[in-house]
């Protein structure tokens, strides 16, 4: 009797929350780089040592990196207009320095996105679901949690910088809830970095017991008169709480649940990275005064050569 040989592994898709990374760059790298007109330039060397590494470590063939342009215009603000309300907005030296970021993408011939109506988070999960019809899976590079809810059978998240990585199994011991449940779960306990009160007086441990027996937040709702009899401290006034605040729940929940319909720019799966743009490579280098290791590491990265200085 032949055995049937193993499946041929999926190919990898790189989905890079480039913001998360800009902003650790902003706040981590001394403020010594400046451009020729003496603009800041920390955040791009940060993010650019960041993107040379994952490139020099994985290669990847299929990558897209997304950029949060929504910050104050996200389709979520109208929805709730206090929705990140709580965030100082970018300064105009760091938004300067995105622009560079995502240029410094495009001349390496990454593919790169943004959208004024959704998040990094919504073109992520957009550009995932095309690309799983096609084949592959995907490998999100980011720490955010709201991003694990993403996560599929073959799929894993990478925490770039403590080099963890973690597939859809590995989600409830990280946070206490199954991959699939995430969205619930901030609708519940709510989500202070992004502003979402969830349900008061329901925090993270009660969110996470709640999930565990009735499976979704629509199966909570439609039992709700079966919490008060659930063996946890405060039962009953956890099923009090989530009858006077059901609406807010069911709000919280399309705040906290990424979207998969999201405009991709034209861009379209496999997502292959092209080639570089040498010339415009060349000019950022200038422009950002690199140092002769970064511009050897890029030329390295973009297969090209730069004229001799």
């Amino acid at each position: 009797m032949s055995v049937p040989a193993p499946a041929a592994p999926r190919p990898a898709l790189y989905l890079v929350d480039a913001s998360l990374y800009v902003f650790r760059a902003w706040h981590s790298m001394p403020d010594e780089f400046t451009d020729a007109d003496g603009w800041p330039t920390n955040a791009v060397h940060g993010f650019a040592r960041f993107l040379l590494e994952l490139l020099e470590r994985e290669r990847p063939q299929h990558i897209v990196v997304a950029f949060d342009e929504a910050l104050d215009s996200c389709f979520r603000n109208a929805i709730y207009p206090a929705y990140k309300a709580n965030r100082d907005p970018a300064p105009p030296a760091l938004k300067r320095q995105f622009a560079y970021c995502r240029a410094l993408c495009d001349a390496l011939g990454l593919v790169s996105l943004s959208h004024s109506d959704y998040e990094a988070d919504d073109l992520i999960g957009s550009a995932l679901r095309e690309a799983r019809a096609h084949g592959h899976r995907g490998v999100i590079v980011s720490a955010d949690k709201d991003l694990s809810q993403l996560l599929d059978e073959h799929d894993e998240q990478w925490d770039f910088a403590r080099n963890q990585r973690w597939g859809m199994a590995g989600v409830k011991a990280r946070h206490g809830v199954e991959a699939r449940q995430i969205a619930d779960y901030l609708a519940l306990s709510g989500d202070a970095v992004d502003n979402i009160p969830g349900v008061p007086g329901i925090g993270a441990k009660t969110a996470a017991v709640l999930l565990a027996h009735f499976g979704s937040l629509d199966a909570l709702l439609d039992r709700i008169d079966e919490v008060a009899f659930l063996r946890f401290r405060g039962a009953a006034q956890a099923g009090a709480k989530l009858r006077l605040h059901r609406e807010q729940a069911l709000l919280c929940r399309q705040l906290s649940t990424i979207a998969l319909d999201a405009p991709l720019s034209g861009a379209a799966p496999p997502f292959l990275r092209g080639s570089a743009d040498a010339a415009v490579l060349l000019a950022l280098c200038e422009a950002m005064r690199f140092g002769p290791m970064t511009r050897r590491r890029l030329q390295t990265a973009a297969g090209i050569g730069f004229p001799a200085s």
